[in-house]
């Protein structure tokens, strides 16, 4: 399944990769608004894909069903993983910048995907996971392989009022990918279910250690 998406462009020679992927009931404009607030002197390619659902009575676009928050449907996750592996592939392909030079970020349900694909096992390891309120997803068949992961960064950000996905979400994440050995910048703030703007200074500094020029 090819996945719809938008790109902003790096400056010349991009020296990096950034894919964004968005959070449930929206699409693939929703984060690319990001990509100047992240990365101002535009060094990195910014590529945001859609989900593959619609749900009806849903607005927008979805990554997978959620029978219960922290753990997708299998069959739909899956189903996204599929799709992202190919998009993701393409986009390396496309630009000869390898997951090395690349990392993966989203919100919410975004986030979610950025976890599940950047820490699969059959995955290659990105320069980082970027994780605005989300979870590593627990589900049957899958299971997040951190040994592997040496390079990888992760920047967890969270707010503690969230009444959608629960701020522990983040704190066991946080304790999941520094037990595995993977170096984590977290940030907790007092807002619910969204990307606090104060934050965005923070994660643009920890792009650049990510994916140094």
């Amino acid at each position: 399944m090819a996945l719809e998406r938008v790109e902003r462009p790096a400056e010349g020679e991009a020296g990096g990769l950034l894919v964004l992927h968005h959070g449930r009931g929206t699409d693939e404009g929703d984060l690319i608004g990001l990509a100047d607030a992240l990365d101002p002197s535009r060094r990195l390619r910014v590529v945001s894909p859609r989900g593959p659902l619609r749900l009806p009575g849903s607005p927008g676009y979805h990554w997978y069903l959620v029978p219960r928050v922290g753990f997708p449907d299998p069959e739909t996750f899956f189903a996204a993983r599929v799709a992202l592996a190919e998009l993701h592939d393409e986009l390396w392909a496309e630009g000869g910048i390898g997951a090395e030079r690349t990392v993966l970020g989203g919100f919410s349900m975004g986030s979610v995907m950025s976890y599940a694909m950047g820490l699969g096992a059959e995955r290659p390891a990105p320069a980082g996971i970027l994780a605005f309120s989300g979870f590593v997803p627990t589900v049957e068949g899958w299971q997040p392989s951190l040994s592997d992961r040496a390079g990888t960064r992760a920047f967890v950000a969270h707010g503690r009022n969230d009444p959608v996905i629960g701020v522990d979400f983040a704190r066991q994440a946080r304790e999941l990918l520094e037990a595995g050995g993977i170096e984590v910048e977290y940030r907790e703030s007092e807002l619910g279910h969204q990307i606090d703007p104060s934050q965005l200074s923070d994660a643009r500094a920890w792009l650049e250690l990510a994916l140094p020029g």
